[in-house]
């Protein structure tokens, strides 16, 4: 097989793995990070009824530019906090995807988490 659809499986099923023991309600939605090469995105999504309720970005942020990506996943956790407290939510579940709990998603956990998410 190829060498880049094997590494596309064993991310797909690390994603499955994780999202297979977590689901996001109204009350406590899941919150979801994505890190890439250049960007990080977020999202509070609701599972029940298949809605993101707050989603926030470094895509087309001017003020990023030159940052690192732990800086750009800090930026990104605490927008994703503002607006979180606008729709009244506290707690939520922690999504990962595939990655691993270390550098920038740790990065972006803890800044959420000291923007006043619980999770």
């Amino acid at each position: 097989m190829n060498k880049q659809i094997l590494l596309q499986n064993r991310r797909l099923r690390a994603k499955n793995r994780v999202r297979s023991t977590i689901s996001g309600t109204s009350k406590r939605p899941r919150l979801n990070v994505s890190v890439s090469l250049v960007n990080v995105t977020a999202q509070l999504i609701d599972d029940t009824k298949g809605t993101t309720l707050v989603s926030a970005s470094t895509i087309g942020k001017k003020e990023m530019n030159g940052k690192n990506l732990t800086q750009k996943a800090q930026f990104v956790a605490e927008q994703i906090a503002t607006g979180a407290k606008t729709k009244k939510i506290t707690e939520v579940v922690f999504d990962r995807g595939p990655r691993s709990y270390h550098g920038r998603v740790k990065a972006f956990a803890e800044a959420a988490r000291n923007n006043g998410l619980k999770f």
